[in-house]
């Protein structure tokens, strides 16, 4: 038995209720469970307990065996002195209060249905399963479903909304700053993309925004802070980029970068040298970047708007040193789908919360009208008949996985729990 289990079974008042009694024979009336506390003290707040025939109204604390009340040295703790209830699975030990009155306690293991432990047991069977609950779903309401999809992606979405504010405090909420700090991050993924936003917040930005009146200083700047201006490349490219840089850190006082690019099992458009080309055409081109993206709110209109490639040089070359074929390196669809999900879509959810004007629905129409995702974890939930039709449950699905079902939070999960308190 576990207390987490004991805390969803008090919860939800998941028990027989009618014929209640403490260990002393007294009978027992919940008018309310209380409210669960998940700081330290009590496990229920506020709850309210007929206990023959008086109201008490105070506080519940719940263990596996009553013994853990000392193992937890509550008995030297005040935040326990409006104790009205000790709930516990196995009563190995009397308890008492400050008044040296013996607590009453309600033994929970006599008033359990032994369907639910079975339940429960069956639930967290230790299987080689993708999720606890993978050959249980069939049954489960579609409404329980779809509610609970909508809750993860709001959940992974404020998620990266406090990363936003955090920004937005580091930067004095320069709201250009975190845009360019975050599309950084996004355009060197997962391979680069620490090494990118390193690059980015440790350049001032008002050096960027200066720079960026000149697509050729804007590049130096960029790739001689990622340092990979640092060789000898025989290209009068990569030397007017070198000489400019050096000027740069001298007018700057820029630091050196100790940064590490990698181009290890990278396709060639995803090199690190194509991004950074995309990201600084892309800057230099826009010159109202972030104005434009807070006021768009249809995924065409963003299609067309990155629609943008490289500076020539780029479009015969995937590195400094080797000529190719020419193409016009332009960002694609699902990698503008990328930015899209990581970077536009929070940070405008920020910007139209901070002004007032945000409306759920709206919103949620723009990442609806993505194309899902696809990895590994979205492929297992797909073959569970999960929804997975746009960016918006795939991203929902990602939450669900990372921050409940991976960690076993079941009890937490409406769909474990549901699926419980049937």
């Amino acid at each position: 038995m576990k207390e987490e289990l004991l805390h969803f079974i008090w919860k939800y008042k998941l028990f027989y209720t009618q014929t209640l009694k403490t260990q002393s024979n007294q009978s027992i009336d919940i008018i309310s469970v209380g409210t669960h506390n998940f700081n330290s003290g009590p496990d229920f707040l506020n709850a309210k307990i007929r206990i023959d025939d008086q109201l008490w109204a105070g506080n519940v604390e719940i263990h596996v065996k009553a013994s853990d009340w000392y193992v937890h040295g509550h008995e030297n703790d005040s935040n326990y002195d409006a104790l009205i209830l000790h709930v516990v699975w196995e009563n190995d030990v009397a308890v008492f209060d400050t008044s040296n009155n013996r607590l009453p306690t309600l033994v929970l293991k006599e008033f359990v249905s032994k369907d639910l432990l079975q339940s429960y047991q069956r639930l967290f069977a230790k299987s080689k399963k993708f999720i606890n609950c993978e050959k249980l779903v069939n049954d489960l309401d579609a409404f329980v479903l779809s509610n609970w999809i909508e809750r993860m992606y709001l959940e992974r979405l404020g998620r990266k909304a406090e990363t936003i504010r955090e920004l937005l405090n580091t930067t004095e909420n320069n709201w250009e700053a975190v845009l360019f700090q975050m599309l950084a991050k996004n355009f060197g993924l997962k391979v680069n993309g620490a090494a990118f936003f390193k690059m980015a917040t440790d350049i001032d930005f008002s050096i960027v925004r200066k720079e960026s009146q000149s697509l050729t200083r804007l590049e130096s700047l960029l790739f001689g802070q990622l340092g990979m201006l640092n060789a000898n490349v025989d290209s009068s490219y990569f030397r007017t980029l070198k000489k400019e840089y050096e000027y740069q850190t001298k007018k700057y006082k820029l630091s050196k970068s100790l940064n590490t690019i990698e181009y290890f099992r990278l396709r060639p458009t995803n090199f690190p040298t194509i991004r950074i080309a995309q990201l600084t055409n892309l800057i230099f081109e826009k010159k109202q970047l972030f104005t434009d993206l807070m006021a768009m709110d249809l995924v065409e209109k963003f299609y067309a708007y990155f629609n943008t490639g490289t500076s020539p040089f780029w479009e015969t070359h995937y590195t400094f040193e080797t000529e190719s074929k020419k193409s016009r390196k332009k960002l694609s669809k699902p990698f503008i789908d990328l930015l899209l999900i990581n970077t536009i879509i929070p940070l405008k959810f920020v910007y139209l919360k901070q002004q007032g004007k945000f409306e759920l629905e709206p919103f949620l129409k723009l990442i609806k009208a993505l194309k899902p995702e696809k990895n590994g974890i979205i492929e297992k939930y797909k073959d569970l008949s999960f929804p997975t039709t746009n960016a918006f449950e795939t991203q929902a699905l990602l939450e669900l996985k990372n921050n409940y079902c991976t960690p076993q939070k079941c009890l937490q999960c409406a769909i474990g729990n549901k699926l419980l308190r049937n």
